[in-house]
């Protein structure tokens, strides 16, 4: 070896060394900070819960993030922030109303502030539940104050429950009404050559519409021209009522609002002012300093004195024990798509949920309610279901459903199963009708020289393929089986409501309603909210003291710890899209574009029917 090659050794040498100790730092740095990640969410997932001390005089600060839902879904295998899909974040009602009702009785809460900027949406009788809670709060004497840069329809709502709304001098308020609307693929299929089988029961059974047509069917727009102008015609009166305008003015300020804004040299938040909507025109800095001057100003810190509604909740939790000699209402949230089998949570599986409403019976609750907040899905899933309650009820454990948002068609036949059914105003419910639907592709594949071909023992051998024809005769077994199932659904829907299958026929069809509508149809019992339903099965339950006992899926550890993970970021991130409009507005309506399509993947009925209601999209 020459002297040049051994210094070019010890060189290379020398210098890869320095190399390989650089690249075992980046990484033992990498994984103390990763290990240091996992450390810090741990204790935070499975650490002991300290109370927390609420300040004498504080505000309860609701700022919910992302979507207003019953029960939380299923975390994704990793968050939006780290590449995962963008799936919403959530938030449930019923924390919140819990929290604002608890701190209505505490002495130690002086007031509310409504801090809105990051909820992303919530149906209206979500909001409404809200709401309610708000007005009960402000009853007990204490004020409630909304602060926000800009107020989307639903922000809006909640703000006008406080004596005072902020809003940013650069912000907005917009209101555009309720709509529905859908993207159609028929053509779409068509130059795919995709065959599109469908057997259906009801002329305003819609749900399969997005398949088989490239517009609205004039049934279709007749039914949903009657629930959204109910639904609005509820928001308006709400607004309205509490921001004490006239009963016209949130339409006129809607239809002209060109002019307004011309009136104002362009600004959303002037007009908004003129028209009462808002009480002050303040930046955010201005409004904190006000609330602090009002509330109390927080130690050492910018803010206002106050206490977060979550962390509120939780410290109550914590200090609440539960009282000797009480009875047990059990609550379970049944949300989403029903399934047949197991489904994780913000689908309904009727393996799942049937789990859950047997061991209700074990645990020998006193009365269950069903909170219910699904526009359907398999026929033979919601029959499994309703089985579960009906052998409930036969334990002598009396079954209230509460509905939510949404409680149609497979929504509809569970809460069958129940003693008496409980629906807000604003619930989407009905749409009593059943489809059957099947794709097949021999079309797409022979235009690409893909052909089928074999042999059977009958004409049925072999059907029910995405590679084959549907014979004739098969298309005939399926539109018997859902004339069946129609039929099937009107005895189950006349014997619970103490009518004829004629009868129910006649506001069945796959008719949408509203939740004030179908009580007078006699569809449901009450009007009234989840509480509302709790106390309504204390009572036929004759409790008069009683705990809640919420039954629940219990999350793996892996799931605690991605919804720790991805706790609230993907929301601020949803929400800051939402708020730059147009393209947040643009952005986000691609997802309920593709939704009919992603829809396809639910479909696993085990005979093809489906009791699905495609309207039921609460505003």
């Amino acid at each position: 070896m020459t002297d040049t090659t051994h210094r070019k050794g010890f060189v290379r040498r020398f210098f890869g060394g320095i190399g390989a100790a650089i690249t075992w730092l980046r990484r033992a740095f990498t994984n103390l900070l990763f290990l240091l990640l996992l450390l810090f969410i741990g204790i935070a997932m499975f650490g002991k819960e300290e109370r927390l001390t609420v300040p004498q005089g504080a505000a309860l600060k609701v700022a919910p993030s992302g979507f207003l839902v019953d029960e939380v879904s299923q975390p994704s295998v990793l968050p939006g922030f780290l590449g995962g899909p963008p799936g919403p974040v959530e938030v449930r009602v019923k924390d919140l109303v819990d929290a604002i009702d608890h701190a209505a009785k505490d002495n130690r809460i002086s007031s509310l502030v409504l801090e809105l900027d990051y909820l992303v949406g919530g149906s209206l009788s979500k909001l409404e539940e809200i709401g309610a809670a708000l007005q009960r709060f402000k009853a007990a004497d204490k004020p409630i104050y909304a602060v926000g840069d800009n107020y989307t329809q639903a922000q809006y709502f909640l703000a006008s429950h406080a004596d005072k709304v902020y809003l940013n001098p650069m912000g907005s308020v917009l209101l555009t009404g309720f709509g529905s609307y859908r993207n159609y693929y028929k053509s779409a299929l068509d130059k795919l050559k995709v065959n599109f089988h469908v057997f259906r029961v009801g002329d305003y059974k819609d749900f399969i519409e997005p398949y088989t047509r490239d517009d609205m069917s004039p049934a279709s727009r007749e039914n949903n021209q009657r629930w959204l102008h109910e639904l609005w015609g509820e928001y308006t009166e709400q607004v309205t009522g509490l921001r004490n305008l006239p009963p016209e003015s949130i339409d006129a300020f809607i239809d002209e609002l060109p002019q307004n804004l011309q009136q104002h040299s362009g600004s959303w938040a002037d007009a908004a002012l003129a028209n009462k909507l808002v009480d002050q025109l303040a930046s955010r800095r201005v409004a904190i300093n006000e609330l602090r001057e009002t509330i109390g100003a927080e130690d050492k810190k910018q803010g206002y004195k106050s206490i977060d509604a979550i962390a509120y909740l939780r410290n109550q939790k914590l200090t609440q024990l539960p009282k000797p000699g009480e009875g047990k209402i059990g609550l379970i949230s049944a949300s989403g798509a029903i399934v047949d089998g197991q489904a994780p949570a913000g689908q309904i599986g009727s393996e799942t949920l049937g789990k859950l409403i047997a061991s209700a019976r074990e645990k020998k609750v006193n009365a269950l309610v069903l909170r219910i907040d699904s526009g359907g899905g398999s026929a033979f899933a919601s029959e499994a279901i309703r089985q579960e309650l009906l052998a409930t009820r036969e334990a002598n454990i009396p079954v209230v459903i509460s509905m939510g948002s949404v409680a149609a068609s497979g929504g509809y036949w569970i809460a069958t199963g129940g003693d008496r059914i409980w629906a807000s105003p604003s619930t989407i419910t009905g749409s009593i009708g059943v489809f059957g639907a099947f794709p097949t592709f021999e079309e797409s594949l022979e235009s690409i020289g893909i052909y089928n071909d074999g042999i059977g023992t009958s004409e049925l051998a072999g059907t029910m393929r995405l590679d084959r024809a549907l014979p004739e005769a098969a298309a005939s077994v399926l539109q018997q089986g859902v004339e069946n199932t129609y039929a099937r659904f009107l005895r189950i829907v006349a014997e619970a409501r103490g009518s004829t299958p004629k009868e129910v026929h006649k506001i069945a069809q796959g008719q949408v309603w509203t939740g004030r509508a179908a009580q007078q149809l006699g569809l449901v019992d009450e009007l009234g909210n989840l509480n509302e339903a709790i106390a309504d099965a204390a009572q036929v339950a004759e409790l008069e003291r009683y705990e809640v006992v919420e039954i629940q899926r219990e999350l793996t550890p892996g799931e605690k710890f991605l919804r720790a993970l991805a706790d609230k970021v993907d929301a601020r991130i949803a929400a800051s899209v939402e708020a730059n409009l147009p393209l947040g507005a643009w952005l986000n309506s691609l997802q309920p574009m593709l939704a009919p399509l992603a829809e396809l993947q639910s479909y696993r009925d085990p005979r093809a029917l489906y009791v699905r209601c495609l309207a039921c999209q609460a505003p």
